[in-house]
């Protein structure tokens, strides 16, 4: 019986929350290791599994017009736990995907709690296992596993991530305020900070002198531009956050003016207690964030419940170590999930944790794969990580990494909805020979 096989999952992020869930869900016994409540990364600190730690945002939920979207579309389809997390802990966020985050962690730690084939461990792992394993230990994978891994691999890439501060939403001034989403998508889930061009200038001025945690040796570092701290990108130009993260375009104040930049807040749970500023990942010291932030004229008085902070991001060079079902090339029954094997972002790193599960177990049923062609945003992540590059860069959900239709649509919001038809069509196709392959495993 295959519940008699069991799967070690390393890691309790979204990776591995996914990874364990899936085989537990089909019939695996599985053992859950993460180092929780034992030790802690500079960045968690709720003692519950599968932790948000730099946003609340899952981003669109727009499953017709954005890849990520689709890709979240593909993951409920293959029976994902987040996205189940996600629908019962979601805050308002406009077009977003958005969540408690500490209700959504507590809601996957009790679900996996539940589920009676999977035991669970307090440690951090040391040695990569032989026998069959999912290694989702994270982009904050703990130094000593870290070291093995570069022992192993070596030539391991890094970066450094950011994470926005929250304020209290009681300390917002908003009579320098007005409530509306970008091109009235939603139903008014952001507060949104107007600045005019003196004092927008005035913040750019303090944000680019403001003193960083890492001044010097930061630059040197490869960032990625996902997660691109806001004093960097101001110093690329004065305008640069005006077309970025503070872009007015789309938002028109209650006498139908549009600013001249724009800070958006989003809430950060479902009492609405706390807001993320949006965009504002940032590396400034913590006093140097409470003077530069509270410039903007709605947060003068703003109280930071918690400030911005960097922290490193570990990921393998994938291409030349994992195949396209994730597995390892000199160990078939050892695979790797989440942003260790360069997919970036919360979705994208819960989609390799269902994808490496399936496939492994697909392997222990002695069956081929699944599929990995670009015609799913998943199965493209995944081509992503294992095809040849040497200049390999960790890859968010996005249309370009999508196989092309094959005749030209020039509409593009037409080319995006049969992009995704095509997609939740493969995905379908994809359950049913995951479900085929466990049914005859049954017999």
């Amino acid at each position: 019986m295959k519940g008699q096989q069991g799967v070690k999952v390393i890691g309790a992020g979204l990776a591995g929350c996914e990874a364990a869930h899936y085989l537990a869900s089909h019939g695996f016994a599985v053992t859950l290791v993460d180092m929780k409540p034992q030790r802690f990364t500079p960045a968690h600190a709720d003692q519950n599994f599968c932790e948000l730690v730099c946003s609340n945002s899952l981003k669109s939920d727009d499953v017709y017009g954005n890849a990520c979207g689709l890709l979240k579309e593909e993951m409920r389809i293959l029976g994902s736990v987040t996205m189940e997390a996600a629908a019962a802990t979601r805050v308002p966020a406009g077009g977003a995907l958005a969540v408690d985050r500490h209700a959504f962690a507590a809601y996957v730690t009790q679900k996996l709690r539940g589920m009676p084939n999977i035991s669970f461990v307090s440690a951090e792992e040391e040695e990569i296992p032989e026998s069959p394993c999912i290694v989702a230990t994270g982009p904050l994978t703990g130094e000593r596993f870290a070291a093995k891994l570069a022992e192993r691999f070596g030539g391991n890439l890094f970066f450094y991530d950011a994470a926005a501060p929250i304020v209290s939403a009681s300390s917002i001034d908003y009579a320098k305020t007005f409530t509306a989403d970008r091109y009235g998508k939603g139903s008014g889930d952001y507060v949104n900070c107007p600045m005019n061009r003196e004092e927008y200038e005035a913040f750019v001025d303090a944000l680019l002198s403001a003193e960083r945690v890492i001044a010097r040796d930061f630059e040197k570092r490869d960032v990625f531009e996902g997660c691109m701290p806001v004093e960097i990108m101001a110093s690329r130009g004065r305008d640069t956050l005006r077309f970025g993260t503070f872009k007015p375009v789309g938002l028109y104040d209650e006498n139908g003016k549009r600013p001249y930049a724009v800070l958006q807040l989003r809430k950060e749970n479902c009492e609405g207690t706390a807001y993320n500023l949006v965009g504002c990942q940032t590396n400034l010291k913590f006093p140097e964030q409470k003077r530069v932030f509270s410039m903007i004229p709605a947060l003068k008085n703003a109280e930071f419940l918690r400030y911005g902070v960097m922290h490193r991001n570990t990921f393998l060079h994938s291409p030349r170590i994992l195949r396209a079902d994730l597995s390892w090339r000199e160990n078939g029954h050892v695979f790797f999930a989440g942003q260790m094997t360069g997919v970036e972002g919360y979705v994208e790193s819960a989609a390799s944790g269902i994808w490496a599960a399936a496939n492994c177990a697909l392997k222990l049923c002695g069956k081929d794969p699944l599929p990995a062609d670009a015609r799913t945003v998943i199965g493209a992540l995944a081509l992503h990580v294992s095809s040849p590059n040497e200049d390999f860069q960790p890859m968010n959900a996005n249309y370009g990494i999508l196989r092309p239709l094959g005749q030209e649509v020039r509409d593009k919001a037409l080319k995006k909805r049969m992009l995704a038809e095509r997609a939740l069509q493969v995905a379908e196709e994809l359950k049913e020979y995951a479900a085929s392959a466990f049914a005859e495993q049954e017999i």
